[in-house]
């Protein structure tokens, strides 16, 4: 699922060499954009402009945020990138790739955009987040953010009380069964076609947990479009207002496979980029950080991951600044304290 937010002002792409290009505007990318702007390096912000919380109300679970909507913690956090010299340019990235460095040797990287615009880069981070792939279920994705949710921390406490169905996606959904237990009495879980041992059906059945192995075929609305229940492959229709289902979760790839960033298949989750401490890479000069490395992480985390990294890229600079000077010195051509 990906649903595009309204346009906003682009800034103009920087030219010559920038310290660092993000890819990707969520929090994560800004965060990391933020840090970076604020250590007085040039950043670049490259956003395509749909982010996965999109079709979301409000974020949830992040103190003092609580409660926004993500536009406008997007908004904000593109003001006060913008605020230190950060740039924010809404594109879409179709290759990033590593480029000859520079005569110091220093790394660089060329990133490409859509509209056939590119621009070097001595470092990047990649915040591209990720993609939920739903079930092929018609009527589920048009619900989705709303009555179709996937976090009980994100979304929980707005469907409280309410008759709740858990679309099993996999063994992942035995657990979710247990975490929206904990907010209505009222919970249904849908096998739907697949497996359910019998010590699960025992604990369900301990906490009163309706299990149903008849596959779901649709979700149903009321009159006003409203999400009403979901019907079985023998016709019966099944009274839900919310239907929860743990989501494939894919990290966004896309434009990005000249990096040659490793990925990882997370089992009963998806698949993401492999990163280490700080969202670095096995890729020298390529750091990753958010959803599209952390397929879990909620706002907050997401924002903290890109704060780290970009600590970590000024660090990384600063020791390749260092190193430029040096050999400036031993060359008879002193260098700034800057590059």
């Amino acid at each position: 699922m990906a649903v595009a937010t309204p346009p906003y002002a682009s800034d103009a792409l920087a030219e010559g060499t920038v310290d660092a290009v993000v890819i990707g505007g969520g929090a994560a990318g800004l965060n990391g954009a933020l840090i970076l702007a604020r250590s007085r390096r040039s950043v670049v912000v490259i956003d395509s402009g749909s982010p996965r919380n999109a079709p979301a109300e409000a974020v949830h679970g992040f103190i003092v945020l609580d409660g926004t909507p993500p536009s406008d913690v997007l908004r904000r956090g593109r003001e006060q990138v913008r605020q230190y010299g950060g740039r924010v340019v809404f594109g879409e990235v179709v290759s990033a790739e590593s480029a000859a460095p520079s005569a110091d040797g220093d790394l660089r990287f060329t990133v490409t955009l859509a509209d056939g615009r590119s621009i070097t880069a001595r470092r990047i981070l990649v915040a591209t987040g990720l993609t939920d792939v739903l079930p092929q279920v018609p009527g589920l994705a048009e619900h989705w953010g709303h009555s179709v949710v996937h976090c009980p921390y994100c979304h929980g406490w707005e469907v409280r009380d309410e008759p709740i169905g858990i679309l099993a996606t996999g063994p992942v959904s035995i657990g979710h069964a247990f975490l929206f237990r904990q907010l209505t009495e009222d919970l249904t879980y849908f096998t739907h076609g697949t497996g359910l041992d019998e010590d699960s059906r025992a604990r369900f059945a301990a906490r009163g947990i309706r299990v149903i192995d008849t596959p779901v075929t649709e979700v149903v609305d009321d009159e006003g479009g409203a999400l009403a229940g979901v019907r079985l492959a023998d016709g019966q229709v099944v009274a839900r207002r919310v239907v929860a289902v743990a989501a494939q979760l894919q990290a966004r790839t896309q434009g990005l496979e000249g990096l040659g960033l490793p990925v990882q298949d997370l089992p009963n989750l998806g698949r993401g980029f492999a990163s280490g401490m700080a969202g670095t890479t096995e890729v020298p000069g390529v750091w990753v950080a958010g959803n599209a490395t952390d397929l879990v992480a909620q706002v907050g985390a997401s924002a903290a991951a890109g704060a780290l990294a970009g600590a970590d890229i000024n660090r990384m600079l600063a020791i390749a600044d260092t190193d430029a000077a040096l050999q400036g010195i031993a060359g008879g051509s002193p260098q700034g304290a800057t590059r």
